[in-house]
């Protein structure tokens, strides 16, 4: 099956491996750049450090790639008071219109519920909210009942559209886009610099790569995936790639031990908790950012075997899944993964 869809988000919570882009080029600094000379956009948003790299290209077109990032903020994050998501958040069930962008990646997240079997599912928040990854320290678990209440208002089939009007079935459910909306935003930053000429880039949402075209050599981008539980920086292996998004998801970026269990932030919607099973990190590579967030998340939720048989149902997309004792399991033997030796 071939799912075709214009593309572009935030993630607070959702967890997503480190990918290294192995690219090391000076940024120029002449007013026309050449095409061997790169600029580079830096800044946070959505949680995340986001960097956009692009060769040939003048200061103009990476700041409106700050506005992009700045604009689909405060569009999609359910942590920003005046967004649409908040606003759908707030309303308890009753209609909120919003705008094409938000009604197409909540379409597109419902998608991904469906093919997965609601293991990717975009009303999460009521559950991921009692959860704190990121400080803390003394490894405090939410109250058992006050999370099993928040497990009975997660269900992607409650959200209704009509159009771009969206009500909420359940009162008491909320949408959090974090696993799916940094792709959707990295599409919609590669549109735009396809827009403005360029014909070289790569896009980094807090480890949601995305690239342009190859490197303006001709070569494709070199994109190291982080090893699971290893020091920052060190690789497990590279992808080659053109043109593609490469995106991971895993259980050692967002998580904390207690009594020598690992609690990381990728939890299951039919429970509340951390998903336990095989896996230590999904890879997804795509031709859109949007399909691999969603995917590798999906997958990791599915499990090894049922997470590859998701993929070798789709055309154009896939994984690289790696197991809990070190193996690696690729969709395809074609595909241009390279271990470190």
């Amino acid at each position: 099956m071939k799912i075709e869809h214009k593309i572009s988000f935030h993630s607070r919570f959702i967890a997503f491996l480190l990918i290294l882009p192995m690219i090391s080029i000076s940024a120029g600094g002449c007013s026309t750049p050449r095409e061997t000379e790169s600029l580079k956009m830096t800044g946070t948003y959505f949680d995340t450090v986001i960097q956009v790299e692009a060769w040939g290209t003048g200061r103009d077109v990476l700041d409106h790639c700050e506005d992009i990032c700045a604009y689909y903020e405060n569009l999609l994050s359910p942590y920003v008071e005046t967004s649409e998501i908040a606003e759908i958040n707030r309303a308890q069930g009753s209609p909120v219109t919003v705008s094409d962008e938000t009604a197409e990646l909540l379409r597109l997240g419902i998608r991904y519920g469906e093919l997965s079997g609601g293991k990717f599912d975009i009303t999460i928040a009521s559950a991921s909210e009692l959860w704190d990854f990121k400080t803390n320290k003394s490894g405090t678990l939410p109250d058992p009942q006050t999370l099993e209440e928040a497990v009975s208002h997660i269900d992607y089939r409650r959200i209704e559209m009509d159009g771009n009007t969206v009500t909420l079935t359940d009162p008491q459910a909320r949408i959090d886009l974090g696993g799916i909306a940094k792709g959707y935003i990295a599409d919609q930053l590669k549109d735009y610099l396809k827009s403005a000429g360029i014909k070289h880039a790569m896009i980094n949402l807090g480890g949601n790569v995305l690239t342009l075209g190859g490197r303006y050599d001709g070569t494709d981008f070199r994109i190291g995936i982080q090893k699971p539980f290893a020091e920052d920086g060190t690789v497990l292996g590279t992808l080659s790639v053109s043109d593609s998004s490469v995106v991971s998801s895993g259980d050692y970026e967002r998580y904390f031990e207690k009594d020598g269990v690992i609690f990381h932030h990728i939890l299951d919607p039919d429970t509340g908790y951390p998903i336990q099973n095989e896996l230590d990190q999904v890879t997804i590579i795509s031709d859109q950012s949007a399909d691999g967030d969603a995917l590798s998340t999906a997958c990791y939720v599915l499990g090894l075997e049922d997470g590859m048989a998701l993929i070798r149902s789709m055309d154009g997309v896939e994984a690289v899944f790696v197991t809990k004792d070190g193996e690696l399991h690729l969709s395809s033997e074609s595909l241009p993964f390279h271990t470190q030796a």
